[in-house]
C-alpha cells in the first residue's frame, strides 16, 4: 500500500508541474503551444517509473558500462530495439531491421612514432608523446611518413559569411598547418557571435576544413584559456585507442596533432619569430600566412582495428499522406566507456545518467507516441545512437546516412545525460534560438512552466559537443533538451550543486550508477516537453529553417536545392 501510495503521488506531483495546459499561446497558431486532445493524452502517459526501469537495465552491470564495439553496447542496441518493437513501430535501419550498421575503425598510437621538428638552420628537436604533443593519423594506415614545410595560417578559418580568410588564396597542398584554437576574440554578436563559439572555432572543423585544402597536416597551439580546457583534457582524450568512422573517400590527415604552448613558443623561435606575436597578428583580417622555415618529420605508426557497432532506428509513420515523407527525430545515445581491464577495483563505467536517463525519456517518448489514438502530420523518427563517447561517431553516420533525405527531417530533438533530481522549474535548450522553432519552443516552455535557462559558458562550445550538432552539420534544426539549475522546493544554489557534485565525483566515473534515491519526476517532465515539441514541429505548415545567417543554413538551403 505504502508502495502504491507513493507511486501516485510521484504520478501527480509529475503531472502537476510538467503537463501543459491546452489553450493557446498568443496570436500566430504556428507559434502556439497548442495540442489536439489526443496529444495531450497521450502525452501524459508518460511514466516516471518507467523511465526509471530503462535507467536501472541499462546501467546494469550486466552491460558493461555499454562500450562501443563491446558486448554491453551490443546488449543495449539489442535492447533498444527490443522496445521500439514492443511499442509497435517500424524498423527504420538496414534491410527492414532496427540496426544501422556503423563501420568504425579504432587507432592507437604505437610504439615507433617519431614527431621531429626540422629548421632550416640549427638542431632538430624531437616531441615527447603526450608531455609535448599528441597525434593521431586518420588515414587508418598503419604506418605513414610526413616530410613537409609548416605554414602558420592563424586560426585556419575560412568563413566567408564573416569576411574572414586566413588561407587567402596559398594553397597548402602537402604543407602541414600550424593553427590556433579557437576563433577571432570579439563582443560583436554579428561577427563569429560574438563571445559565443562557434563551430569554426572548434578543433574538427579546424581539421575538416585543412584536409579538405589538401594538407596533410595540422599542429593545434594548445593554450588553455582558448580551448577552455588545460592540457590534461587534450593528453587525456588522445591517448590509447580512438574511433574513427571508417574511411568513405573524404580527404583525411596523416597528422591530426596538437602541442603545448611552450612547444609552439620553440617552434616560432626556430623561424626568429614570437609566439604572443604571431597570436595577435591572427587577430586582423589582414593576416596572411607564413611559411615558417621549419618543417615537420613525422613516421606516424599505430595498431588498426576495424569493428561494427550499430544505430536503433525506428519510425512511426505520419498521418498526413502529404506530409509523411517528412519527419521529426529524437536522438540519444546508448553508449558509455565499457570496462578499464587494467583498473583494480570496480572497473565498471556504467552510465547511469549519462547517458541511461537520455534512453529512457527517448523510449518514453516514443511509447507515448504509439499509445496515441492520433498520429501526427508528419512522420516520427527515434534514434538510439552509438560512439557517442568516441566523437558523436553513430549520429555523425547517421547524419551522412539518414533514413529518410535530410532536406526532409523538420528538427532534431536530442536528449543526453538529464539529471533525476525532481520536478524542474527551468529547461536548456540551447541552440533552439538559432531556429526558426523557438517561438513555438518559447511558448511551450511557459505552458509548461518552464522558465528557458541561457547557455551560461557559450565560449566553451557546448553545443558542438553533442549528437545534436552532428544532424545540425548536415543541416538540420537540431539542438538538446535538459533541464536547468532550479527544481521545486530547491535555491537555484542547490542545483548547482548537484551539478558540481556529479561533474566531480560521477562523470565519466564508474560510480556513475543507479540509485534507488534517484527521481524520475524531472525526467518525465522532459519527456514530455520534448512529445510536445515533437509534436508541434510535425504538424506545423512549413519545413523548420535556421535563422538567417546562421551558420548552418547554407546545408540547409543545400538539402532544399536551394
Amino acid at each position: 500500500m505504502r508502495n502504491g501510495l507513493i507511486l501516485f503521488l510521484v504520478l501527480s506531483t509529475s503531472f502537476l508541474f510538467a503537463a501543459p495546459k491546452t489553450q493557446k499561446l498568443g496570436h500566430d497558431p504556428e507559434a502556439s503551444a497548442h495540442l489536439p486532445g489526443p496529444a495531450i493524452a497521450a502525452m501524459q502517459k508518460v511514466d516516471p517509473e518507467r523511465i526509471r526501469a530503462h535507467v536501472k537495465f541499462l546501467s546494469d552491470d550486466l552491460l558493461e558500462g555499454r562500450g562501443t564495439g563491446q558486448r554491453g553496447g551490443d546488449i543495449a542496441a539489442a535492447y533498444m530495439a527490443t522496445q521500439f518493437a514492443l511499442y509497435g513501430l517500424k524498423p527504420a535501419g538496414d534491410n527492414g531491421t532496427y540496426l544501422q550498421k556503423v563501420p568504425l575503425v579504432g587507432i592507437t598510437p604505437a610504439d615507433g612514432t617519431i614527431f621531429t621538428l626540422v629548421p632550416s638552420r640549427g638542431p632538430s628537436l624531437d616531441l615527447k608523446p603526450l608531455d609535448e604533443y599528441v597525434a593521431y593519423d586518420q588515414t587508418q594506415h598503419t604506418e605513414s611518413d610526413v616530410n613537409a614545410q609548416i605554414v602558420y595560417v592563424g586560426y585556419g578559418i575560412d568563413a566567408p559569411e564573416y569576411k574572414w580568410d586566413d588561407y587567402k588564396g596559398v594553397d597548402v597542398k602537402g604543407k602541414v598547418l600550424l593553427m590556433l584554437v579557437n576563433e577571432p576574440p570579439s563582443s560583436d554578436e554579428n561577427f563569429f557571435k560574438g563571445k559565443a563559439l562557434t563551430y569554426y572555432g572548434r578543433w574538427t572543423y579546424k581539421y575538416e576544413e585543412a584536409a579538405r585544402k589538401g594538407a596533410v597536416g595540422v599542429i593545434l597551439i594548445h593554450k588553455t584559456d582558448m580551448a577552455s580546457y588545460p592540457w590534461e583534457v587534450v593528453r587525456n582524450s588522445n591517448s590509447g585507442e580512438k574511433s574513427y568512422l571508417k574511411a568513405e573517400g573524404t580527404p583525411l590527415l596523416k597528422v591530426a596533432s596538437w602541442v603545448q604552448l611552450s612547444v609552439a613558443g620553440k617552434l616560432a623561435a626556430m623561424a626568429n619569430m614570437d609566439i604572443n606575436k604571431m597570436i595577435f597578428d591572427a587577430q586582423s583580417t589582414n593576416f596572411h600566412p607564413v611559411e615558417l622555415p621549419v618543417r615537420l618529420k613525422a613516421h606516424m605508426v599505430s595498431k588498426i582495428r576495424p569493428f561494427q557497432s550499430n544505430n536503433v532506428v525506428a519510425m512511426l509513420p505520419g498521418g498526413d499522406s502529404k506530409l509523411k515523407s517528412q519527419a521529426v527525430l529524437f536522438t540519444a545515445h546508448y553508449d558509455h566507456l565499457g570496462i578499464r581491464p587494467d583498473m583494480p577495483g570496480d572497473n565498471i563505467y556504467n552510465g547511469a545518467e549519462d547517458n541511461a536517463t537520455g534512453c529512457g525519456v527517448l523510449l518514453e517518448i516514443a511509447r507515448a507516441y504509439a499509445l496515441s489514438e492520433a498520429k501526427p502530420r508528419r512522420s516520427i523518427l527515434f534514434a538510439a545512437v552509438t560512439a557517442e563517447e568516441q566523437g558523436l561517431l553513430g549520429s555523425d553516420y547517421l547524419g551522412k546516412h539518414p533514413p529518410i533525405p535530410a532536406g526532409n527531417i523538420t528538427l532534431d530533438l536530442n536528449f543526453d545525460d538529464i539529471p533525476a533530481l525532481g520536478a524542474p522549474e527551468e529547461v536548456e535548450v540551447s541552440g533552439a534560438e538559432r531556429t526558426t522553432f523557438y517561438p513555438v519552443v518559447s511558448a511551450m516552455a511557459k505552458e509548461f512552466r518552464l522558465a528557458i535557462r541561457p547557455d551560461s559558458n557559450p565560449g566553451a562550445g557546448y553545443y558542438y559537443r553533442s549528437d545534436h550538432f552532428s544532424l545540425a552539420h548536415v543541416g538540420i534544426p537540431s539542438f538538446s533538451v535538459s533541464e536547468g539549475l532550479k527544481y521545486k522546493g530547491h535555491t537555484e544554489a542547490w542545483g548547482l550543486k548537484q551539478a558540481e557534485d556529479y561533474t566531480t565525483n560521477r562523470y565519466h566515473q564508474p560510480s556513475d550508477e543507479y540509485r534507488p534515491d534517484m527521481n524520475f519526476i524531472g525526467d518525465a517532465a522532459i519527456a514530455r516537453f520534448g512529445f510536445a515539441l515533437g509534436w508541434k514541429a510535425a504538424s506545423l505548415q512549413n519545413l523548420i529553417g535556421w535563422q538567417h545567417g546562421d551558420e548552418f543554413e547554407a546545408e540547409r538551403l543545400k538539402s532544399w536545392g536551394k
